[in-house]
């Protein structure tokens, strides 16, 4: 483990919230078909959510959610 432990706390608390919203639904359901731990699935949204913000930071650009798919 390394970093700020409160600081990946709340890393994954976001990534809690952030695992029922529309934007991560499909990223969260691929995850859960490789039978991790729920607690797994957020510190891999976490982390993923993470480079997304930094990458946006570094461009100077927002987040615009993907649509989502029509079945």
């Amino acid at each position: 483990k390394r970093g700020h432990p409160e600081w990946r706390r709340l890393l994954v608390v976001a990534a809690m919230s952030a695992a029922r919203t529309d934007a991560w639904r499909d990223y969260v359901a691929r995850q859960r078909t490789k039978a991790l731990p729920a607690t797994a699935i957020h510190v891999i949204l976490a982390r993923k959510m993470l480079r997304v913000a930094l990458a946006l930071h570094k461009n100077g650009q927002e987040f615009v959610a993907p649509q989502a798919q029509a079945a």
